[in-house]
Parts: structure tokens; C-alpha cells; sequence
């Protein structure tokens, strides 16, 4: 997307024409386009507008009715901080006593809504002069907010006292600018080096001020963490199961030191789980021979913040294994921020002993489930080749280093 798409909608004649359109829907759009295009609109004004309208319908999904009063880009929409996860960014600089927040790579503007929509001052950058065209168009309601065409490391950090009440928020990119992949998208970058700022840069403005945060990927890695005197907090959250991402919090910011895991859900109290929580856990199970009557799944991001070990001490049971996230027990336990399930069969993963148990048993409808295990659920199930009209549950993990599977039901 480039400005000449996103110009002629900031204010006037196409922020009218935007606002007067219809909820988006694909079936009627080329009739619009023609209605419009008939009223006497520009071609490029309408195709704008429609584009704007077709990314405000998928970003309710993240920003609820804000959606339809602000503008987006692609990248902007897919790599923008959901409402909710935003609105708990914002708690922790207010609850430090941060009162000015530098957003270094503000996107859409997202973050630095939540940020402004608590009162804070804002201040906001963001490299690329398109996406800091949509974010200062979506801050407009805010007199406190300011956003900046540019880039991170040429903003001027607050030092000595100012840094008292001041904070930095960073998303650094984590997509490759100019370089696009099939879909049209930016491609990804994975290594901690080619983020914009670097790793090592995001660490270097922590020390220059200790109220900082950054929003990194949910699959940075454990040995990463700054530890020691930094004594920081990598928070992974998830929302409705899916992890979103870790965020780095330092200084004042940091709510517990080490890994947590931050658990939400819509229409339930968000949950936090703590080393603290994982400490002593009992040890992995050392044989199939102990699995109980009771399969647990951790929430996803608390298996990827390595704290398993709080679920197994909740419901008094032990990891499959390593790192898989599912725990046996025979305790039954009701835990906010775990699946459960009751296990029907458990057997060593051998295709022709469990096709032959699930035909005995006339089940042909499976859902497949599987972490921990090389094998592929698809290819699996051509492997199994069932054609039962009963529906069964199949957990493919690892028990005690070897590949197992579990047929479960949700408890």
C-alpha cells in the first residue's frame, strides 16, 4: 500500500465517502464500485475507499466497533495488537506512574490508542510514512498523542530525571520492507539480529530507560531472557488459545521476574502463571504404564512460556514428557487455562494396531491432535484409513521419549 492510497482519505471529500459506506460485503462490492464510480467519484478514490472498507471489516476481529472509525494498512492490520491485549500494555505504564510514553515503532497506532486512551502522552515513530500517515489519522481524537515519520534510533531518549516518568514501548519490525512474498505480503524475519532495532538494540535502550517494554515474538526464545540485574519479565500472552506474543518488561513495568504466561479468554478473568507457579513440579511420566484417567492441555501460552509444571502441580499429575504441554492425572480438576479430557484408550503409536482398534470400534470421524511428535495428523489419517460413522479424539505426543497415541474425549 503506498500514500496516494491513503492520502486522499485523510479527511475531506474520501473520509466522507468512507464513512458513508455500507459494512463491507464481498458479494455487492463490484456493484458499489460501480454506483460510486457513477456518482461521479474518482476511480482511485472509490478503489481507496473499498479497500479501506474490506480491511475495516476483517480488523473488527481485533478492534470491535473502534474498526470503523480508523484506517489500516495489510501488514499494519495482521501485525497490530488486538484491543484487549493493548488496553494490559497500557495498565502496566499506568500503574508505574508513567505519565509520557515513547512508542518506537507505533504500526497502526494501536498500542499508542490504548496508551492515549488512559491519559498518557504519547509520543510515536514509525519508519515507514504510510503506516505513520494511518497512525496519527487514527490517534486524531488525542491532543497528547503525536506520531513522527522516522525511524527508532534517531528519537531522543528522555535521560536522568526525565526518565522518572517516562517509558518506551517498541514493536520492532519483524517483517522484511521492499521484499514481498507471494501473497503480497512483507516477509518475515526470525532472527533476533534482523529485527528493526535488533535485539541488542532494544536491550541498550532498556538500560537507558528503565521503564521499558517490547512486543516480541511468542517464539523468543527461553535462554534469551534478560536475567541477572536486568531482572526481566518475558510474558507470553495468549488470547482464545492462540499465542500472541511475548512481551519484554523491565524496571518499573515488570509485574513478576522470569517467565510468565498471561491467560485470556473473552468473558473470563485473564489468568497469570509464574515460575513460581512451575517450581518442584513433579517429573515427567517414565512409562505409558502411568498415564491416569485424565489428559490436561496446558493453554498454549503457558507450554511456550515452559511453565507445564503449574498444571501438572494444580491437578496432581505429571507431563507426558518434556515440552509437550499435555499432563495425565487421576485427580479431576477444573483449571481456567487448561483442556481436559477423559482418556478412553492409551497405546504405543503403531498405525496398524490403532487402525485396527478404532475399526473394532466402528470409529471413522477422527480429530487429530498432535505436538511433540513428527508425524504428519493428515498423513496419519490415510495411514488409518477408517470409515466408522463414530467420531473419536487421537492425541499423538510423546510418553516417556517415544511416540504415543490417546484416545480422548472432552471431559
Amino acid at each position: 500500500m503506498d500514500l496516494a492510497s491513503v492520502a486522499p482519505l485523510v479527511g475531506g471529500e474520501g473520509w466522507d465517502l468512507l464513512q458513508s459506506l455500507p459494512l463491507y460485503d464481498a458479494s455487492t462490492e463490484l456493484a458499489l464500485q460501480t454506483r460510486l464510480r457513477d456518482a461521479g467519484y474518482a476511480p482511485e478514490l472509490v478503489s481507496a475507499a473499498l479497500t479501506q472498507s474490506r480491511l475495516r471489516a476483517r480488523a473488527r476481529a481485533k478492534f470491535g466497533s473502534f474498526a470503523a472509525g480508523m484506517l489500516f494498512t495489510p501488514d499494519g492490520l495482521e501485525q497490530a495488537t488486538r484491543l484487549e491485549v493493548a488496553a494490559r500494555h497500557a495498565a502496566r505504564f499506568l500503574r508505574a506512574e508513567i505519565r509520557l510514553v515513547h512508542d518506537l515503532g507505533c504500526g497502526i497506532g494501536a498500542d499508542a490508542m490504548a496508551f492515549a486512551g488512559l491519559d498518557l502522552g504519547v509520543r510515536a515513530v514509525d519508519v515507514d510514512e504510510v503506516t505513520s500517515v494511518v497512525a496519527a489519522m487514527n490517534l486524531r481524537h488525542w491532543p497528547e498523542a503525536q506520531v513522527a515519520h522516522g525511524r527508532a534510533q534517531d528519537v531522543t531518549l528522555p535521560c536522568g530525571e526525565a526518565t522518572r516518568h517516562a517509558g518506551l514501548w517498541l514493536d520492532p519490525a519483524r517483517r522484511t520492507r521492499g521484499a514481498a512474498d507471494i501473497s503480497g505480503r512483507s516477509r518475515r524475519v526470525f532472527s533476533l539480529d534482523q529485527i528493526s532495532p535488533s535485539w541488542d538494540e532494544v536491550q541498550r535502550y532498556a538500560s537507558a530507560v528503565p521503564a521499558t517494554g517490547a512486543k516480541l515474538s511468542p517464539a523468543f526464545p527461553h535462554h534469551r531472557v534478560p536475567g541477572g540485574s536486568a531482572g526481566a519479565e518475558a510474558n507470553w500472552v495468549s488470547w482464545q488459545g492462540e499465542v500472541l506474543e511475548c512481551a519484554i518488561w523491565w524496571g518499573p513495568l515488570v509485574g513478576t521476574v522470569g517467565r510468565t504466561a498471561l491467560v485470556m479468554r473473552a468473558g473470563s478473568a485473564a489468568v497469570t502463571v509464574t515460575e513460581a507457579d512451575a517450581a518442584g513440579a513433579p517429573p515427567p511420566l517414565s512409562d505409558a504404564a502411568r498415564i491416569g484417567t485424565h489428559l490436561y492441555e496446558a493453554d498454549r501460552a503457558v507450554i511456550r512460556a515452559g511453565l507445564t509444571g503449574a498444571l501438572a502441580h494444580t491437578v496432581g499429575g505429571g507431563e507426558l514428557d518434556v515440552g509437550v504441554g499435555y499432563v495425565s492425572s487421576d485427580q479431576l480438576t477444573d483449571v481456567p487455562w487448561a483442556h481436559r479430557y477423559a482418556v478412553v484408550e492409551s497405546m504405543p503409536w503403531n498405525a496398524k494396531a490403532v487402525r485396527a482398534w478404532l475399526r473394532e470400534r466402528g470409529l471413522g470421524r477422527l480429530t487429530i491432535k498432535k505436538r511433540g511428535v513428527a508425524l504428519d495428523p493428515e498423513l496419519v489419517r490415510t495411514q488409518l484409513k477408517v470409515t466408522g460413522d463414530e467420531a473419536a479424539t487421537l492425541v499423538l505426543t510423546r510418553v516417556a521419549g517415544r511416540p504415543h497415541v490417546l484416545v480422548v474425549r472432552l471431559d
